[in-house]
């Protein structure tokens, strides 16, 4: 926390190669931050940490308004095409030490596609990371972020409509993470109003966390 009058909130995204994790991350901070490009290979080749402005609006603090900053930590696909896993892990690992270390992590965001159907083998391989970089308490600290929406909506589903046909995988981790979710867009650029709603969504989740951290460094 930078004073009484703005919060800073530490994010990190993880996931495959293709679903949209940087360019997720780059709708977070309302900015072009991080390379996202249609490609077939793995595009993210290291970890980078994007920086918003100060966001006006979303919170309010002893019956004054707040600025809000949020820190992005987007991060190489899990698995990759050029990375070994553990490869990905270390620097993901030393990443989150070296920006979040201080004030610690709010919160992951697991990053799924929304126009793809979630198969057991893909879920695992990511989950296990999170787990090994977050330790036994992942399940409160992470949240899934389901690009691609716009597409799941021109196919006619709405949010109620895609979770009922939603595989048992999916289901089954929405479950374990207490319900955490977010649909997103892919557009090139989200408009203001709905980059706050996203964001309002990201606080509540963090709020109902008690605004624990993780990975913090003691300072003893």
């Amino acid at each position: 926390m930078a004073n009484s009058n703005e919060m800073t909130i530490n994010l990190v995204v993880l996931g495959k190669a293709q679903t949209g994790k940087s360019a997720a991350g780059n709708s977070l901070l309302g900015s072009s931050d991080f390379e996202s490009r249609l490609s077939p290979s793995s595009v993210t080749m290291c970890c980078s940490l994007g920086r918003s402005g100060r966001i006006l609006g979303l919170i309010r603090r002893k019956g004054c308004e707040s600025a809000l900053r949020v820190r992005v930590l987007d991060t190489p696909s899990y698995p990759h095409s050029a990375l070994s896993k553990e490869q990905v892990r270390d620097t993901v690992r030393a990443a989150l030490a070296q920006h979040f270390g201080e004030e610690g992590l709010h919160l992951v965001l697991l990053v799924l596609r929304a126009d793809l159907p979630l198969c057991p083998d893909e879920s695992n391989d990511t989950v296990q990371l999170i787990q090994e970089l977050l330790g036994p308490t992942w399940k409160d600290f992470t949240a899934v972020l389901l690009t691609h929406a716009d597409k799941a909506e021109e196919a006619g589903y709405t949010e109620e409509t895609y979770l009922h046909c939603a595989s048992s995988t999916l289901l089954s981790l929405l479950n374990s993470v207490q319900h955490k979710y977010i649909f997103l867009d892919n557009h090139d650029s989200i408009i203001k109003e709905e980059r706050n709603i996203v964001l309002r969504k990201l606080l509540n989740f963090i709020q109902k966390n008690n605004y624990q951290v993780l990975l913090k460094h003691s300072k003893e």
